[in-house]
């Protein structure tokens, strides 16, 4: 079966590439509740799973509105207003969605699972209240599988987004959405999908343009969202994703400890992977007290962040601190 989305030549030239947070968050967490040995998401499942038991923020909401397969209510993944938005830009358009929207997505998702759970039923009958709870939720668990790694997911995203807004100037849109994914066709002005189980909904009259959003956690699939207000997206599963989690030689590192100094370059190596003060002090030998002071002059610097997990923080490099650490390399 497949589907068709006709296009004129305004919608062509509307078309935008955009990074959305929140499309990493449901197909993240699909994996994490599918018991799957991922071949290249393994290494983030492994540390990010006890994490989140340990912590027991209220992964309900979560397990409800994301299930394990099947339709996800529409108003989780707002059309990004701009190239990038922010965690915090999405969940204001989720606290935003009128009541009839959420009520209209949730009774599609009762007709496809044959219920709703006591925190979706609760969010029908109140969508006001229950957005507060779910938006809650939602950031409990981007901070902790999520915010830390988001330096390398962001940079593995944007280099997708270079890389084929690059092919559109040397050969044009249409080449680019032929490229796009095996189940995407490009015919003069028709965008075919050839594996879509259902039709796609109509535009309203006025919206314009097509969404494409690069993803690291899809798998293979590709996702599409037609919205009654907002251009349609098109989600697909981003270049590269087979690397994104190879530990990365930091090859700046001996020029660097001339200027950060030899213990904090070698807890910026270290934190290849988000860790604690504990667990970088165990690494390293340097004492737990040393060990937090230095992180806090990373921190200082724009080279480290810290996220709450639980009763511990974690410390991730951020996008400033992988650009000193790694290699300049050019694309081919």
């Amino acid at each position: 079966m497949a589907a068709e989305l006709l296009f004129t030549a305004g919608d062509l030239a509307s078309m935008r590439f955009a990074v959305s947070p929140m499309w990493e968050v449901g197909p993240s967490l699909r994996l994490l509740h599918s018991g799957v040995a991922h071949p290249v998401h393994r290494p983030w499942v492994e540390q990010v799973r006890p994490r989140l038991a340990s912590a027991g923020p209220d992964r309900g909401w979560l397990t409800e509105i994301v299930p394990p397969a099947g339709y996800v209510p529409d108003f989780i993944n707002p059309a990004p207003a701009g190239p990038a938005a922010t965690l915090a830009e999405e969940l204001a358009a989720i606290r935003a969605t009128p009541p009839e929207r959420v009520r209209h997505d949730l009774d599609r998702l009762r007709a496809g699972a044959g219920g709703l759970g006591p925190r979706l039923s609760a969010l029908y009958a109140d969508p006001e209240a229950g957005l507060v709870r779910l938006v809650e939720a939602i950031e409990g668990y981007w901070e902790l599988a999520l915010a830390p790694y988001w330096a390398r997911i962001r940079a593995l995203l944007d280099a997708d987004v270079l890389y084929r807004a690059r092919r559109a100037a040397e050969y044009g849109a249409a080449r680019v959405l032929n490229e796009l994914h095996t189940e995407v066709q490009w015919n003069e002005d028709t965008l075919r999908l050839s594996r879509r189980r259902s039709p796609l909904p109509h535009r309203a009259p006025g919206v314009a343009g097509l969404l494409l959003i690069p993803s690291a956690f899809t798998g293979p699939a590709l996702f599409t969202l037609v919205g009654p207000a907002d251009p349609p997206q098109l989600t697909y599963p981003a270049r590269g994703i087979g690397t994104l989690w190879e530990r990365r030689p930091a090859t700046g590192s001996t020029a660097l400890a001339a200027v950060l100094g030899r213990s904090r370059t070698l807890l910026l190596t270290e934190l290849a992977a988000p860790a604690s003060t504990t667990e970088l002090a165990r690494r390293t030998g340097l004492s737990p007290s040393a060990v937090s002071q230095y992180l806090t002059a990373l921190r200082d610097a724009g080279l480290v962040s810290a996220h709450r997990a639980g009763r511990s923080v974690l410390y991730a490099r951020t996008a400033a601190a992988e650009g000193i650490l790694e290699p300049l390399t050019g694309e081919g």
